[in-house]
C-alpha cells in the first residue's frame, strides 16, 4: 500500500513537472512571435538602407544601421539563450562542475564582455577584497554575474555608473550589482523572480522576464542566497551570497 501510494505520489509530480514545462513552451512560443517581430523588421530595413550607403562617405550611415543590426540579433540570442536555460533548470538537466578559480581574472573578464552593452557615457567600476581564489561553479557564476550586470546596464540612462562589489573570504563569496537606474516599484518587488514577470515600468524595454528566474534558480543550486534593494528613480542592488561549493 505504501509503495502504492509513492508511486502516485511520484507520478503526480511527474504530470506537475509537465504541465509546468508545457505552460513554459506555451507562454514563449507566444512571447517570442511577438519579441522576434520588431528586431526582424529592424534587421530587415536596416539591412536593405545600408546598401543604399555604399560610398565611403556614407560609412557613418552604415555604421549606424549594422549597428541596429547587431543589437536586434544580440536580443533575439538573449531571448534564445533563456529559454534555452530555463528550459535545463525545468528538467534537471543541470550539472555542477566546482572548481576553484581565480575570482579577480574572473571578474575583469565580466567587465570586458560587458562594456560592449554600455549605453554612451555608461561605465562599470568593480571593486574585490579577500582571498584570491574561490571554490563554485564558475560557469554558474558567470551566467549570474553576466545577467546582472546586463540588467544593470539596461534599466540605467546614459552616463550612469554601474557598481559591481566582490568580497571572497574563506567561508563565502559575496557579490553585489548596484545601478543608479529607474529602480523597480515596491509592490512588484516580491514577484520579480517569477516567470516572465517584468515589472510595470520596465514595459518599453526590451526584456524576456526569464533572467532574474534564472539567476535564482542557479544560486539556489548553488546553494546561495540572493537578496534585492530597490527605489525608484535612485536605483536596484542586488546582493548574491554563495558558499563554498563542496560535495
Amino acid at each position: 500500500m505504501l509503495k502504492l501510494e509513492q508511486s502516485q505520489g511520484e507520478l503526480s509530480e511527474s504530470l506537475d513537472k509537465e504541465r509546468q514545462l508545457n505552460e513554459i513552451k506555451s507562454r514563449f512560443v507566444s512571447m517570442a512571435s511577438h519579441e522576434f517581430r520588431t528586431p526582424l523588421s529592424t534587421i530587415l530595413s536596416s539591412a536593405t538602407l545600408v546598401a543604399k550607403y555604399p560610398t565611403t562617405e556614407e560609412r557613418e550611415k552604415r555604421e549606424k544601421h549594422i549597428l541596429r543590426i547587431r543589437d536586434s540579433v544580440n536580443h533575439m540570442n538573449e531571448l534564445l539563450e533563456d529559454f534555452l536555460s530555463l528550459g535545463k533548470l525545468e528538467e534537471g538537466k543541470v550539472g555542477i562542475t566546482p572548481v576553484l578559480f581565480n575570482v579577480k581574472d574572473f571578474l575583469e573578464d565580466i567587465m570586458e564582455e560587458m562594456r560592449v552593452q554600455l549605453k554612451p557615457g555608461q561605465d562599470i567600476e568593480c571593486k574585490f577584497s579577500g582571498n584570491t581564489e574561490f571554490l563554485t561553479d564558475k560557469r554558474m557564476l558567470k551566467n549570474i554575474s553576466l545577467n546582472l550586470v546586463s540588467n544593470a546596464i539596461k534599466f540605467s540612462p546614459e552616463g550612469k555608473i554601474i557598481h559591481m562589489e566582490c568580497v571572497s573570504e574563506s567561508d563565502k563569496l559575496t557579490l553585489r550589482v548596484r545601478d543608479e537606474g529607474m529602480g523597480i516599484p515596491e509592490e512588484d518587488q516580491p514577484h520579480l523572480f517569477a516567470t516572465f514577470f517584468r515589472a510595470k515600468n520596465a514595459s518599453n524595454i526590451q526584456g524576456t522576464g526569464l533572467g532574474l528566474p534564472i539567476v535564482k534558480r542557479y544560486v539556489n543550486l548553488l546553494r546561495g542566497d540572493i537578496t534585492m534593494y530597490s527605489k525608484l528613480e535612485e536605483g536596484t542592488a542586488f546582493t548574491v551570497t554563495l558558499p563554498p561549493f563542496k560535495d
